[in-house]
């Protein structure tokens, strides 16, 4: 049973991997069924079996992308624990590590330039995924001891999405090689809590 089961999920899973690299690398609107179905090593009645429309299809390709993006709050707790201005630390050079390896930008981005019209349902996706990163990075400056949390995030998110753009229309050699160097300087500057300033080193 469960042999079959494996052999039943495979060409979906070969279906979604294939889609997310082609969606990322070429774009949502470029990439057709017959591209992904062909590079997946399957057929077009397979993708379809398991996805309804291609629009099903970047459905999971973002869900994808945003499940993948929800670990990385996990990763900088693992990786320093009880320690938010060192989590805060390691996702400024998590993001530069973002930005300068892929040249492609943020996928939630992308899609939502291509996908203009409102009511397509990865619109929803892309919203939720936004509102949750905010969420997530406002409570990490909050607990790194900035003051005024929300601003010191959405500062940093644009900083980061501005980044991304220019990694794409100037390149690696552009202003985004000093991401990790305008982030800890507006780290810096923002005012935080007495508490944590005592006997903390700057975030």
């Amino acid at each position: 049973m469960e042999d079959r089961l494996e052999i039943r999920t495979r060409p979906r899973e070969r279906i979604v991997v294939t889609a997310c690299d082609l969606f990322h690398r070429h774009g949502i609107r470029s990439v057709g069924v017959d591209a992904i179905a062909e590079a997946a090593g399957t057929n077009k009645m397979t993708l379809y079996r398991h996805f309804g429309s291609k629009d099903d299809l970047v459905v999971e390709y973002l869900r994808k992308v945003a499940n993948d993006a929800e670990a990385i709050w996990g990763q900088l707790e693992a990786g320093h624990p009880g320690d938010p201005i060192a989590q805060l630390n390691a996702w400024v050079r998590r993001a530069a590590e973002c930005v300068i390896a892929d040249g492609r930008g943020c996928d939630m981005v992308n899609a939502a330039v291509e996908l203009t019209d409102p009511e397509h349902p990865a619109r929803r996706i892309i919203e939720d995924f936004k509102k949750s990163y905010r969420g997530h990075l406002t409570k990490l400056c909050g607990a790194a001891g900035a003051i005024d949390a929300e601003l010191l995030a959405d500062t940093l998110s644009l900083l980061l999405e501005g980044a991304r753009v220019s990694r794409q229309s100037v390149g690696a050699e552009g202003p985004s090689a000093r991401f990790v160097r305008m982030s800890e300087t507006i780290i810096a500057t923002f005012p935080r809590h007495r508490a944590m300033e005592a006997g903390q080193p700057d975030i």
